[in-house]
């Protein structure tokens, strides 16, 4: 869907981001291993490129990595990126909007998105996908840099061998601000993994978790446990601030001086 497009999910949405997992022509092979795979590709008109992981999880069932990959609470334990993350409203019970802010390494300045997710779990595959939309009560914060994803997805399938599951994410972001494009692919190179890896650990650990802390809680399975409000579309626009904004460009140009360094804290992390 296009970026500030608010509607429900229709089939082509996820048959988009099933093609886009699916299909590796035009797309380019950077990292291979038997159980991660990672392909970038350049997308017409836009600098930054799309990424897309392949990963399996022998020891995680799919409908754990589903869990993991919709529980709010359980993602304040385990994305320590995340700065924030609200509920701003549901359309239905398998489409929502809500807010995410995360923390970039020094020098980058902090993102935050508003995003509209859409899920749909057809008994053999669960596909989850979001695009930046906009709020009035949500405009850009001075402290963040309000981000664009213009498609970012998940593919959660039994794995092919019949052991755990197999995890596919692809996502197209365009973080704004005044930075060169190469860091931006680099980052993405290097985030995407990392973030497949810290997703793995917390899989495997969400089942003793969960029974800790509200186990029938699930309101991705049983819409009547929905406690954020309905959304009104009229409310889906740009706020005041938005349309003021002249551009999304913020001070990082001392990126130069430190690329080096922080690529290296990234890489190692």
């Amino acid at each position: 869907m296009d970026v500030g497009l608010v509607k429900i999910a229709e089939d082509k949405d996820f048959e988009k981001l099933k093609k886009l997992y699916d299909d590796n022509n035009d797309w380019r092979l950077d990292y291979n291993k038997p159980d991660l795979s990672v392909w970038t590709k350049t997308v017409p008109g836009i600098s930054f490129r799309m990424v897309k992981i392949r990963t399996r999880f022998p020891d995680v069932l799919p409908e754990t990595l589903y869990d993991v990959l919709h529980d709010p609470e359980y993602r304040k334990v385990w994305d320590t990126h995340m700065i924030d993350s609200k509920d701003i409203g549901f359309f239905n019970p398998n489409n929502d909007i809500g807010y995410y802010s995360m923390a970039c390494p020094s020098p980058l300045k902090n993102r935050d998105f508003v995003l509209q997710r859409s899920w749909l779990d057809t008994g053999v595959e669960q596909l989850i996908i979001n695009h930046s939309v906009y709020h009035k009560d949500y405009p850009p914060k001075k402290s963040f840099v309000r981000a664009t994803s213009y498609l970012t997805g998940y593919v959660v399938r039994p794995s092919r061998n019949g052991e755990g599951s197999e995890l596919g994410y692809v996502s197209h972001t365009d973080p704004h601000g005044k930075l060169p494009v190469w860091l931006v692919n680099k980052v993405t190179q290097i985030f995407a993994p990392k973030m497949v890896k810290k997703l793995h650990k917390a899989s495997v650990g969400y089942p003793s978790w969960k029974l800790l802390n509200n186990p029938n809680y699930k309101p991705w399975h049983f819409p009547e446990q929905i406690l954020s409000p309905r959304i009104r579309l009229e409310d889906c626009v740009k706020s005041a601030e938005e349309k003021n904004l002249k551009n999304n460009y913020v001070d990082e140009s001392n990126l130069k001086e430190a690329r080096s360094k922080d690529i290296e804290i990234m890489d190692s992390d």
